[in-house]
């Protein structure tokens, strides 16, 4: 690894401490899981080491979605004493999620590196446009009957979840709102799907990581236990704060500000596959 200065090493701990904080209230007020924001902090951490560029993404990826495992619990457990987890729609998405996150785990070893920053980046990019708008899309004015439709949208959110390293908010809170569920429902409900995604793509990139040569140290598969545990105690202290201000203000110009935020994450991260 490259070496670093005492002051160099402390600027980096800081930054990770801070982005692990805002993680964590962005899990708990968003029902994100965090991983929107770990995911590029932790690509650009690593692109200040030694270790092999190609790995940077996946890396980033599996640690991220190693520690929504647990803020994801944190904050589901906070929403669900204000009632907002929506424990008849999480079994009902539960099943296909977890398939589909699994999936994304194991087939993550034959996406280069390019290719999971370009899925994170386009994504984001969509969602970020629809978080800044003044009213989100709405299809219709309740969920599908069909439970066909169901699986399809709970199996493919798995999936591009795993593959961004991120909680089932990101891109469920926007599907809910759009078939008008309420907002902190939806939120509350998202918080809890981080679970469902989490481990199983956990799992998978376990799997499809193990043997790789050039992985940092106290890595089981593309999952670094080190980063993951110095994270850990600030996303998850910090996600129930987030469900109290989601419960108690407005959060319009908070997912405004986020969206900017994500608008130019995805952006730069677009910037360095197609730049």
């Amino acid at each position: 690894m490259t070496d670093f200065t005492l002051m160099e090493l402390g600027l980096l701990l800081g930054t990770v401490i801070l982005s692990a904080i805002l993680a964590g209230i962005m899990a708990g007020l968003l029902g994100v899981g965090g991983g929107i924001v770990l995911v590029p902090m932790l690509f650009w951490l690593l692109s200040f080491t030694d270790f092999p560029p190609e790995l940077f993404m996946h890396m980033a990826v599996a640690t991220s979605l190693a520690t929504i495992m647990f803020t994801s619990v944190s904050s589901a457990r906070a929403h669900n004493k204000r009632g907002a987890v929506d424990m008849s729609l999480l079994k009902l998405w539960a099943p296909a999620m977890v398939v589909g996150a699994l999936s994304g785990g194991l087939v993550s070893r034959y996406i280069d590196a390019g290719g999971l920053k370009a899925i994170f980046g386009f994504i984001a990019l969509l969602v970020s446009v629809n978080m800044a708008r003044p009213k989100p899309l709405v299809l219709r004015d309740s969920l599908p009957e069909s439970k066909i439709v169901h699986v399809a949208i709970s199996g493919v959110t798995g999936l591009f979840s795993s593959l961004m390293g991120i909680g089932g908010g990101t891109l469920s809170v926007p599907i809910l709102s759009a078939f008008s569920v309420e907002i902190r429902r939806a939120v509350g409900t998202a918080s809890a799907f981080g679970v469902v995604i989490a481990v199983p793509a956990v799992i998978g990139f376990v799997v499809s990581g193990w043997g790789v040569e050039g992985r940092p140290p106290l890595s089981l598969g593309y999952v670094n236990v080190a980063a993951a545990m110095v994270i850990l105690p600030f996303t998850v202290g910090f996600a129930p704060v987030g469900a109290r201000i989601a419960h108690a203000v407005d959060t319009k110009w908070i997912k405004r500000v986020f969206a900017l935020f994500l608008f130019i994450t995805a952006i730069r991260m677009l910037l360095s596959v197609f730049g």
